[in-house]
């Protein structure tokens, strides 16, 4: 069995002080959840005054980007070793990044390698604009990110990455994804594409989260299929309601 892991992505809002008086409101509701990996990814400024918070409770820290570098001439990027310190997770290959930043497949591939040499968990973001899924593009689309992303890993590098599938046209839209079209997808172009590079076993062994639009009344629904393992949030993990999600998510 998969341990489902809901991580919430709070993108480029929340100071310092805003952060950890977030953290503080919900830190120890969200610490009582059992069942479930619980991740919050804070903006890079206030990782460390998150992870402090956190310290000794059962919720995980993670970052939502890094480079593939440890050090250099690489003006405003932050290196791996200076989030290890404070997280165990990192988001790489989010839409934004890719779309705002101009990141390619193997940028984040490269990204991927050093997250895990690193022992960073990587959750890779994989998904399909609107026209690409209004163009039946879906299926062949995610899966070549699958494919680039996961090229070079061993077996066993590969079974420390989780994927979370966000079709991008459900990304802070309010439109999400049906539970069966995003199950359809996780399982024909992420589960599917790993067992094709690797093996069953693998495929089995890794978690795949649905993100885009995800809310405490719909997370329960998502939670039902048997190849969606949790989500990545971000809007609603922005509320102290973040914490009735996470709950929704538990299922028995």
């Amino acid at each position: 069995m998969r341990t489902p892991i809901i991580a919430g992505n709070w993108k480029m809002n929340q100071t310092p002080a805003d952060a950890a008086a977030f953290v503080n409101e919900i830190k120890s509701d969200l610490d009582a959840i059992t069942g479930v990996d619980k991740v919050v990814c804070p903006s890079f400024m206030a990782i460390p005054a998150v992870s402090e918070l956190l310290s000794g409770s059962s919720i995980g820290v993670g970052a939502q980007n890094m480079y593939f570098e440890e050090s250099g001439a690489y003006t405003g990027e932050v290196a791996p070793n200076m989030i290890t310190p404070f997280c165990n997770y990192v988001i790489l290959g989010h839409s934004e990044r890719r779309a705002i930043f101009g990141e390619t497949d193997e940028l984040v591939n490269q990204k991927v390698h050093t997250a895990l040499a690193h022992n960073l968990m990587p959750m890779i973001c994989v998904g399909e604009s609107f026209a690409q899924n209004e163009a039946n593009e879906t299926q062949a689309f995610v899966s070549a990110q699958v494919k680039a992303a996961f090229n070079g890993l061993s077996a066993e590098q590969a079974k420390q990455c989780i994927v979370a599938y966000e079709p991008i046209w459900a990304i802070g839209t309010g439109k999400s994804a049906t539970v069966e079209q995003a199950g359809n997808i996780i399982k024909t172009s992420v589960r599917d594409t790993i067992q094709e590079i690797y093996d069953e076993s693998v495929a089995q062994a890794i978690r795949i989260q649905y993100g885009g639009s995800v809310k405490e009344h719909n997370i329960a629904d998502y939670m039902t299929h048997p190849d969606i393992d949790g989500a990545l949030v971000g809007g609603a993990s922005l509320k102290p309601s973040f914490v009735q999600l996470v709950q929704n998510a538990v299922v028995g």
